[in-house]
């Protein structure tokens, strides 16, 4: 069955983005091998303010070949979206595809569609690069209210130059 894998970066502090969005403070290590990390992947859900992020950054490339996005909103409408699937139920897309061949399907984020895909038992890892920065405030990774959940490491490795620690986790069932 597919895995559904919510990954990213992470202040030391626990954000995925700063106050207004900003995610400067990332920094790329070169030991990180991303075509390698997302090669199991071959759909990307996103929610929408980080589906209208990813437009913007990339409004002149390409999209990614072999790949299904699809956005999660209950505001866009399809026009807003070339390119991708629009769905207004996360959970409901992630059960049929769940059900259909495929690699894993990777969640982008944000915060708010990690807690609803959570809360319904729809996620199966958390990946975190952990960068070591305090941003003292922005989008946290897990916005409250969120029910807790158990996890059990798979895997860590410290990126020495940079000091990111990539941590990858099971969710306990």
């Amino acid at each position: 069955m597919r895995k559904v894998v919510y990954g990213g970066a992470m202040s030391l502090d626990g954000f995925i983005a700063g106050p207004n969005g900003e995610f400067d403070w990332i920094v790329t290590d070169p030991e990180i091998d991303f075509a390698a990390s997302m090669a199991r992947f071959d759909t990307f859900l996103l929610g929408r303010k980080t589906f209208e992020v990813m437009r913007k950054m990339s409004a002149s490339a390409p999209p990614t070949p072999g790949i299904q996005s699809i956005v999660c909103s209950r505001t866009l409408r399809p026009e807003d979206c070339p390119g991708a699937t629009l769905t207004a139920d996360a959970a409901q897309v992630v059960a049929a595809l769940r059900t259909k061949p495929g690699k894993d399907i990777a969640l982008f984020g944000g915060g708010e569609l990690f807690r609803s895909l959570l809360a319904a038992g729809a996620v199966d890892e958390v990946s975190v690069s952990v960068v070591p920065v305090l941003l003292g405030g922005g989008i946290p990774f897990l916005p409250s209210p969120a029910g807790s959940a158990r996890l059990k490491l798979r895997n860590h490795h410290v990126y020495e130059k940079t000091g990111t620690v990539s941590l990858e986790y099971d969710i306990a069932r």
